[in-house]
């Protein structure tokens, strides 16, 4: 895709989530103590943001025309009842379910038509490969979204440029990670003999979190993750109007100290492997520009490729022939050698 119009795609997206935002979102004060932001720095650097250990989950599945429709108790509850009931589904391969290997998909940022279209797209060419596939509904998206939110109002729970409570948005990401864990123990338990995680956008990014924290895992792929608060306050700061520039600007001091915090992925490693890791750039993001490649560094360079799109567009590449297929084939030998490993 040309650069002139991949970069169009993705400032208008932010034109108009900026616009669909709550006018609250952007009003004053805005005074970090007050938002909770000393307890929320507390939480994140300690150990019950991502405990050492991690139980299963108990998966209920749901009778249904698909047979792969489930949902399982959240195991870190908050006070809205929607979110706390985790949704998800599961594709299977006809046959010897428990000896194929497993790829959970996480999906973006309020991301349906990917979670519901390219993601199932997706799950069959995992079929035609051998390997079963899941999706997941992350905390605050679609059926967990609670009834008093707005459609956009679900991203204040993980991005800080909008966030007016910090800590709310810590107990997120920590809800987010310890839901993926639970799946992935429950299907490694199931006699899966290996998992991948593979996520776009924000999904990339809870697929990093979770990485380094999560040594059973076989392999993780991250398609546009963002990598620190910083950064993504700096770029969004280029492209919105002056309204919420003004705005997410004076969060810049949150955003420095949630840097120092392991909610930057770039101050940690994974716990796998960097040749299990693979890494897609859109060279014309302006949501994420240059974070993929910085994790690239920090990270010990493990393989990345650049693909010549936007964030969006880039996302899009999974409904396309091409992507989907070259993914597959990079994950099809990692994924046999955790199948040895475990075996």
């Amino acid at each position: 895709m040309i650069a002139p119009l991949a970069k169009f795609i993705d400032w208008s997206v932010f034109q108009v989530a900026g616009a669909m935002l709550p006018r609250s979102t952007w009003r004053e004060p805005v005074n970090e103590r007050d938002l909770e932001l000393e307890q929320a720095v507390q939480f994140l650097n300690g150990p019950d943001f991502i405990p050492a250990e991690s139980q299963p989950a108990q998966l209920d599945f749901i009778p249904d025309a698909s047979g792969g429709r489930f949902r399982f108790p959240t195991p870190r509850p908050c006070e809205f009842a929607e979110n706390n009931v985790v949704h998800g589904r599961l594709y299977r391969c006809a046959d010897a379910r428990q000896e194929r290997p497993v790829i959970v998909l996480l999906h973006g940022g309020g991301d349906f038509p990917g979670h519901q279209l390219a993601f199932h797209l997706f799950a069959r060419r995992c079929h035609r490969a051998g390997f079963n596939a899941v999706t997941l509904e992350l905390p605050y998206h679609f059926q967990r979204r609670p009834r008093q939110y707005g459609p956009l109002s679900l991203l204040c729970q993980y991005i800080p440029l909008i966030s007016r409570d910090y800590l709310q948005m810590a107990k997120t990401y920590a809800q987010a990670v310890a839901e993926i864990r639970g799946l992935s123990g429950w299907l490694l338990a199931e006699g899966c003999p290996a998992v991948a995680l593979l996520g776009v956008s924000l999904g990339a990014y809870l697929a990093g979190l979770t990485g380094c924290g999560d040594a059973r895992l076989a392999s993780i792929v991250m398609a546009i993750p963002g990598t620190r608060m910083g950064l993504m306050l700096s770029q969004a700061a280029q492209v919105v109007g002056r309204r919420v520039r003004e705005a997410i600007l004076r969060r810049r001091a949150a955003c420095e100290e949630l840097d120092r915090t392991p909610l930057n992925l770039t101050l940690a490693r994974p716990a796998i492997s960097k040749e299990n890791v693979l890494l897609i750039e859109g060279m014309h993001d302006l949501m994420v520009l240059s974070s993929p490649n910085e994790l690239w560094q920090s990270w010990g360079q493990p393989e990345i490729w650049r693909l010549p799109h936007g964030h969006i567009s880039t996302a899009l590449t999974l409904l396309m022939p091409g992507l989907p297929g070259r993914i597959l084939r990079w994950l099809a030998p990692r994924l046999e050698a955790g199948r040895k490993n475990n075996a």
